[in-house]
C-alpha cells in the first residue's frame, strides 16, 4: 500500500465533481448526498490501493459511475451502487456492513455485483453455474448487469497496462459474452466500443490498418456526407420537420466481420456510409407514420434499394430497437444506408434499456415491451437448468448473438424467434406441452416437417398427438435453448432408470473383477467406449447399446499414448476439456510455444486443430489440453474465442518456426465458367508447374458452371497464397479461396 501523494488527493477530487456534473437524473439534494456517502465510503476502503497502471484504485469506480450515469443514464442508486462495487470484494467491508448503511436494495445489488465477479474466474463448469445463477437476478434488478457492462466496458479502456496474455482473455470474454449482452439489452454504443476494444487487443495489427483507412477516408468521407445530405436537409425543411441529420462510418470490428464473412478487401465493402435522421415528431401523429413519410421524402430524391429495407418501426427488435432502415444509390453511384429514427427511438438505440425504463415510466399504461418479453424469456431458459452448464451457456450466448424473425399463429397473433428457427421451436415458444406431443406443422396451409426452417412473416400451425412423446433425434431440430430445455427435461426421467440401471451392470461386472470405480479407471474407459461422460457410459449401458464383454482387456491394456488420446479427443471421444480444472503443469504459459516439426523435450508434440485448420503463417493460439497436448487454433477461429473465454489459464502464445520440410493440408475452394479441358488445365497448373501434391479433388459442374473444392499439401500460408494467385491466371476461374472448415 502506498500513500497518495495532495496531487493525486486533488485528482480524485476533481474525477468525483466531474461524476456530480453529469448525475442528470440525481433530482433531489438526497441524491446527491447518497453519492457522497458512497464516494466517502469506497474512498476511504480503497485508500492506499492501486491499479496495474500506478493509478489510485478509487477512480476506476468513479470512472464506472460516469458510465453508468452518462452513457447509460441510470439514476443516484445505480452510481452509488457503481462506487462501490469492489468494495465488499477486496475490502474489509461486508454485505451485512453495507446493508446497515445503506439499505437492503443497495446491499442486494451490491451482492450481485461481487457475485459475478467469479463468473469467469474459476473453472469453466463452476462459472457457467454462476453465470445462471447471476442472470436469474436479471428480472429482479438489471441494475446488476448494467453496471457490471460498464464494469467490464472501463475496464476494456484501460487494458494496456496488463500483460498481453490477460489481455487476450479479457478482450476474449468480452467479445464471448459481455458485447452480445449489451447488444441484447439495446446499449449500442457500449456494445460497439467494447467489439473494437476487443479488435484491438486480440488483432493489434488488423484493427490499427483499418482504423488508419478510416481515418484516411475521412475528409472525403465528409464530403460525400455533405454532397449526398444538402437534397434531403433541404426537402424536410421545406416539409417543416424539426431534425438532426448526421453521418457515421460503420464500427472498425464491423468493417473487419464483413471483410472475414465475404471474404473481401476493405475497399470491396460498400456500405461504409451511413446517414441518421434523427427527428423530433409532432405531438399528435404516430411516430411510425412520420417515420414513412421521411422515407418517402428521401426515396423521391434517390433510388432506394429494395432488398435493404429494414422495418423496426413496426416491429421492433426484442432489444427494444426501433427504426426505419434504407440503403440507397446516392448521387457518386454509391450506396448509402440511411437510418430514420425518431428522439425517443434514438435515445432507446444508443442507451438500451434505462432510457427504454424512463420512456416507460412516463406512460404506466404501456403494455409489455419486447425486452420485458426477453427477459422473461431469459427466466424460463435459467430456471430449467441442464446437466452440462458449459452447453447452457453457448446455447445463451448464441441465443444473445441471434437477430430475429417474426411468425403468425393461426389467430395472427405474432411470436420472435430467433432467426434459423424451427417449427419445432415454433411449438415450444408456443407451450412445452405443445412442443412435447408436436407430429408436424402447416407453414401458410402446407403441411412440412418439424424440421423445417421458418421466415419472417409466416404463419405457423403446429399439428399434435396425444401419443407424441419426444426423443433424442429432435434435439437435432431444436435451435431454441428453450426447446432444448424443454425436450432434455422431457427425456431426463427416461434416461435416468437407464443411467441407473447401467452404473448397476458397470459396478457388478467392476466387482467380478476385484476392481474398485475410481477415476484411473474411467480415463481408460470412456475413449474405449467413444463417451464423453460417466452418465452417457452408463445411459449406453443401460440401454443396451454398449456391451461390457471386452472390459477385462480394456482395462489391461497399457495406457494410450497422449498423440492417441488426443487424437480420440479431437474426434469428440475421451474427457471433455471443460472437466479439467488443474492449470497445464509441464508448460511455461509465460514463452511462446514454438512449433515445430521436431518433437523431442524441448519441442512437445502438438495437434493441428481440425475446426480451423491453421498453417503456418497464420496467426495462431495454443490451448494445452487436460493430456498436457497443445492444440493449435487459429486465433480467430471461434472455438479458439470460446476456450479463451472459458480457460485462460490453459491458453499459450504459438509461434511457427521454419516448416519448410513439412506439408500442411488445406483446403482451396474453387468456382468458374465450365470449358473442354479446364479441369486437366487445373491439375496440370498445380501438379506439374507448381509442384504441389493434391490430396482431394472433387469439382461438380451445372449450367456452364463449376464449382468444388482442392485439398493439397502446401509449406505454410505464402506458399498457398502463391498457389491461388497461379489458380486464378488459369482462364475461366472465377473465385479461389481457402476453406478453414473441412474433414480430413
Amino acid at each position: 500500500m502506498s500513500l497518495q501523494t495532495p496531487e493525486e488527493i486533488q485528482l480524485i477530487q476533481s474525477y468525483f465533481e466531474d461524476l456530480l456534473r453529469s448525475c442528470t437524473r440525481c433530482n433531489s439534494q438526497d441524491d446527491v448526498e447518497l453519492i457522497k456517502k458512497a464516494f466517502n465510503l469506497a474512498n476511504e476502503a480503497h485508500k492506499g490501493v492501486r491499479r496495474k497502471s500506478g493509478e489510485p484504485y478509487i477512480l476506476h469506480p468513479i470512472a464506472v459511475a460516469k458510465i453508468v450515469t452518462s452513457e447509460i443514464g441510470l439514476g443516484a442508486k445505480a452510481v452509488a451502487c457503481a462506487l462501490m462495487h469492489d468494495v465488499v470484494e477486496d475490502t474489509d467491508y461486508t454485505i451485512d456492513d453495507i446493508e446497515r448503511i445503506f439499505g437492503k436494495k443497495i446491499a442486494s445489488i451490491i451482492d450481485g455485483l461481487t457475485k459475478i465477479t467469479d463468473v469467469f474466474d474459476a473453472n469453466s463448469t463452476i462459472q457457467a453455474e454462476n453465470f445462471r445463477k447471476i442472470l436469474l437476478t436479471l428480472a429482479d434488478d438489471i441494475r446488476v448487469i448494467l453496471i457490471k457492462l460498464a464494469d467490464r466496458l472501463h475496464n476494456m479502456r484501460t487494458l494496456e497496462s496488463l500483460p498481453s496474455t490477460k489481455q487476450m482473455k479479457i478482450a476474449s470474454e468480452t467479445i464471448y459474452l459481455y458485447a452480445p449482452l449489451a447488444h441484447r439489452l439495446g446499449l449500442y454504443a457500449i456494445k460497439t466500443e467494447l467489439e473494437d476494444l476487443s479488435l484491438k487487443y486480440r488483432y493489434p495489427q488488423v484493427y490499427e490498418e483499418i482504423r488508419s483507412k478510416i481515418a484516411d477516408n475521412e475528409k472525403r468521407r465528409v464530403q460525400l456526407i455533405n454532397h449526398f445530405s444538402l437534397p434531403i436537409i433541404q426537402k424536410l425543411e421545406e416539409n417543416n420537420i424539426d431534425f438532426e441529420i448526421s453521418g457515421r462510418p460503420k464500427s472498425v470490428y464491423s468493417i473487419w466481420k464483413k471483410m472475414q464473412t465475404k471474404n473481401v478487401s476493405f475497399e470491396e465493402i460498400y456500405d461504409l456510409l451511413a446517414v441518421r435522421i434523427v427527428f423530433n415528431p409532432y405531438p399528435h401523429i404516430p411516430e411510425k407514420t412520420q417515420c414513412w413519410h421521411i422515407y418517402s421524402l428521401i426515396t423521391d430524391i434517390y433510388k432506394p434499394k429494395p432488398d435493404r429495407l429494414r422495418d423496426w418501426v413496426s416491429t421492433p427488435k426484442a432489444n427494444g430497437y426501433e427504426a426505419l432502415h434504407c440503403t440507397v444509390m446516392g448521387p457518386d453511384g454509391k450506396w448509402v444506408e440511411v437510418q430514420i429514427r425518431s428522439r425517443r427511438m434514438d435515445d432507446i438505440a444508443e442507451r438500451g434499456f434505462a432510457a427504454h425504463w424512463r420512456y416507460k415510466e412516463m406512460d404506466a399504461t404501456s403494455q409489455e415491451n419486447e425486452l420485458d418479453k426477453w427477459i422473461r424469456r431469459v427466466r424460463e431458459m435459467l430456471e430449467n437448468p441442464q446437466e452440462n452448464a458449459l452447453e447452457f451457456l453457448d446455447e445463451f450466448k448464441l441465443n444473445l448473438f441471434t437477430s430475429e424473425i417474426i411468425v403468425f399463429t393461426p389467430k395472427g397473433e405474432t411470436r420472435s424467434l430467433p432467426k434459423g428457427a424451427t417449427a419445432l421451436d415454433f411449438a415450444y415458444e408456443i407451450h412445452t406441452e405443445i412442443g412435447n406431443k408436436a407430429i408436424g406443422a402447416k407453414v401458410n396451409h402446407k403441411l412440412v416437417p418439424l424440421s423445417y426452417k421458418l421466415n419472417t412473416g409466416d404463419q405457423v400451425e403446429i399439428i399434435t398427438a396425444a401419443s407424441q412423446k419426444p426423443t433424442w433425434e429432435l434435439l437435432n431440430f431444436a435451435t431454441t435453448a428453450k426447446a432444448k430445455a424443454a425436450i432434455k427435461n422431457a427425456l431426463k426421467g427416461e434416461a435416468k432408470n437407464r443411467i441407473e440401471k447401467g452404473q448397476r451392470m458397470l459396478e457388478e461386472k467392476l466387482l467380478e473383477m476385484g476392481i474398485q470405480p475410481s477415476s484411473r479407471v474411467f480415463k481408460k474407459i470412456l475413449p474405449a467406449y467413444e463417451v464423453t461422460s460417466k452418465d452417457e457410459l452408463y445411459a449406453k449401458i443401460g440401454a443396451g447399446l454398449v456391451s461390457l464383454e471386452n472390459l477385462k482387456r480394456i482395462l489391461k491394456k497399457n495406457t494410450q499414448s497422449k498423440w492417441i488420446k488426443y487424437w480420440k479427443l479431437q474426434l469428440g471421444f475421451g474427457s471433455k476439456p471443460e472437466e479439467e480444472t488443474d492449470a497445464p503443469a509441464k508448460f511455461d504459459m509465460r514463452k511462446p510455444f514454438l512449433l515445430s516439426n521436431v518433437a523431442d523435450a524441448d519441442n512437445p508434440p502438438y495437434l493441428v486443430a481440425k475446426c480451423c485448420n491453421p498453417i503456418p503463417g497464420d496467426d495462431v493460439i495454443g490451448y494445452v489440453s487436460p493430456d498436457e497436448i497443445v492444440i493449435v487454433h487459429k486465433a480467430i477461429c471461434a472455438e479458439a474465442v470460446r476456450l479463451m473465454a472459458q480457460h485462460g489459464d490453459r491458453i499459450v502464445a504459438a509461434k511457427w518456426t521454419s516448416q519448410k520440410a513439412l506439408s500442411f493440408l488445406a483446403r482451396i475452394e474453387v468456382i468458374g465458367t465450365d470449358r473442354m479441358g479446364i479441369i486437366s488445365e487445373l491439375t496440370k497448373v498445380i501438379s506439374e508447374e507448381l509442384m504441389v501434391n493434391i490430396r482431394k479433388f472433387h469439382i461438380e459442374s451445372h449450367d456452364g458452371i463449376f464449382e468444388g473444392f482442392i485439398d493439397l499439401y502446401v509449406h505454410d500460408v505464402t506458399h498457398l497464397n502463391n498457389l491461388i494467385m497461379n489458380i486464378m491466371r488459369v482462364k475461366g476461374i472465377e473465385n479461389v479461396k481457402r476453406m478453414d472448415k473441412f474433414d480430413d
